[in-house]
């Protein structure tokens, strides 16, 4: 069974790039009665084009986009989340745990946090229940999720803000360590600054506050700090790899089979890494398969391929949820 479960609709900043991204996207899949690259063409997805900047991406004809890829992809379930960071609602909630001093990094996260939080949670949710209904129709189980960042003693806060929605399932993520978002480009230089196994031990004691936490239905690309090849001798982390998958089954968490970094990321690697995968397949940790995908052609890109992979370690099963509960899929 073919399924895709941590998609984004939207994410800033509104660079120059993400302008051309999003064209490329409405180019891709705009028909019309003019062939491609003629000027009606081009007028027609210009007028696409301003209609999803102003409208949003919280919109019918953005998701129709998703729903054409899923289509193509031949996938029966899929699951659209955005970042938690996303929504005005919890701006305080960063504010409180992320660097935003007046500092070199501090000044950059701000700039970047009002950039990228700027839409309502409430229009989020009730475009996805809405198009629901619309995607079955067209033989597609759509489900609502939302991607949640860890920090350590946000717990009773973070349970309050995840209760308030309807979701069918929880993401949990951790992207910064110590109020540094390590997975921004514009940070990088700051993994110079540390011993890395010392650094990798501060993450996964992160990672494993954020499994026993129990707020999540699922711990998100376990590896993610890798992002920008800084990971020292693996071998050296096989040990803490299987503390993390002893964490996941002890406390009936699943993970991921992550693309995002093959394609948006110099890693050019799942998350799990190959080694970190064997180890979760051998200790029984529940898995789901998702692309990241951040735009809508690239949805389902990698599923054939995960599938695979998932085979060759031995999993038997993918799991998706609806309304918090686990739901189990055979592997064939």
């Amino acid at each position: 069974m073919k399924a895709d479960f941590h998609i984004h609709l939207e994410e800033g900043p509104y660079s120059a790039g993400w302008l051309k991204r999003t064209f490329e996207s409405i180019a891709t899949f705009t028909d019309c009665e003019w062939k491609p690259h003629s000027i009606e063409w081009m007028q027609e997805v210009f007028r696409q084009l301003e209609n999803r900047i102003h409208k949003g991406a919280y919109t019918s004809e953005w998701l129709d986009l998703y729903l054409k890829q899923a289509q193509n992809a031949g996938l029966k379930k899929v699951g659209i989340v955005d970042h938690l960071y996303r929504f005005t609602e919890y701006k305080t909630y960063y504010e409180k745990y992320i660097d935003l001093s007046d500092t070199p990094l501090g000044t950059l996260q701000r700039k970047w946090l009002d950039q990228v939080c700027v839409a309502s949670v409430d229009s989020f949710v009730t475009c996805i229940q809405n198009e629901k209904e619309k995607w079955l129709r067209n033989g597609i189980e759509l489900y609502l999720g939302i991607e949640a960042d860890y920090f350590p003693g946000c717990e009773s806060e973070l349970d309050l803000i995840l209760s308030s929605q309807p979701y069918d399932y929880v993401i949990g993520s951790v992207h910064f360590i110590d109020g540094w978002g390590f997975d921004n480009p514009a940070t990088e230089s700051r993994f110079e600054l540390f011993d890395l196994e010392t650094l990798y031990d501060r993450f996964f004691k992160v990672v494993g506050q954020a499994i026993r936490s129990e707020l999540f239905d699922i711990v998100a690309h376990l590896d993610n700090l890798k992002a920008f090849r800084y990971r020292p001798d693996e071998q050296r982390l096989l040990p803490i790899y299987k503390q993390i998958a002893e964490l996941l089954v002890e406390h009936n968490i699943a993970t991921e089979i992550n693309a995002g970094m093959v394609y948006r990321y110099p890693i050019k690697e799942m998350c799990p890494s190959p080694a970190f995968l064997n180890i979760l397949s051998a200790k029984g940790v529940s898995i789901m398969t998702s692309t990241d995908a951040h735009y809508p052609e690239n949805l389902g890109s990698y599923t054939n391929q995960q599938l695979n992979m998932l085979k060759e370690v031995g999993f038997k099963e993918t799991v998706t949820f609806k309304a918090r509960q686990r739901n189990r899929h055979i592997l064939v």
